[in-house]
C-alpha cells in the first residue's frame, strides 16, 4: 500500500520560493511515475507537473513551466517540487499523486494521494 505524506507548504510572498516533499512510508513508489496537482478553493484539482519513475523526464503546466520543477531521489524514496517566483494565483493545496494510468494531466487518472500541503502566496 502506497502512502505519500507531503510537506514544506507554507506562508510566502509573491517572488518568494518553496520546495515541497513527498515522500511514501512505504517505500514503494520508487516504481511508479509521480505526479504534482493542486486545489484551489472552489476550483477542480489541476495538474502542476509529472516525473517518469528514471526521473530523466518531467511534464508541467503551461502556468508553472520555468517556474517550478519536479526531482526525485530514489535513495531518499521522496519526490521534490520547486516552487520559484511564486505568484498569488499559485496559492491552493498542493497534493503528490502517485500511479497513472491514461492521461497523466487528468487528476482521475492517478489511483494514490497524499493528503496535501498549504501554499499560500502573499501579494
Amino acid at each position: 500500500q502506497v502512502q505519500l505524506l507531503e510537506s514544506g507548504g507554507g506562508l510566502v510572498q509573491a517572488g518568494g520560493s518553496l520546495r515541497l516533499s513527498c515522500a511514501d512510508a512505504e517505500q514503494t513508489f520508487n516504481n511508479y511515475v509521480m505526479g504534482w496537482f493542486r486545489q484551489a478553493v472552489g476550483k477542480e484539482r489541476e495538474f502542476v507537473g509529472a516525473i517518469t519513475w528514471s526521473g530523466v523526464s518531467a511534464y508541467y503546466a503551461d502556468s508553472v513551466k520555468g517556474r517550478f520543477t519536479i526531482s526525485r531521489e530514489h535513495a531518499k524514496n521522496s519526490v521534490f517540487l520547486q516552487l520559484n517566483s511564486l505568484k498569488p494565483e499559485d496559492t491552493a493545496v498542493y497534493y503528490c499523486a502517485a500511479e497513472v494510468e491514461g492521461n497523466y494531466r487528468s487528476f482521475k487518472s492517478w489511483k494514490y494521494w497524499g493528503q496535501g500541503t498549504q501554499v499560500t502566496v502573499s501579494t
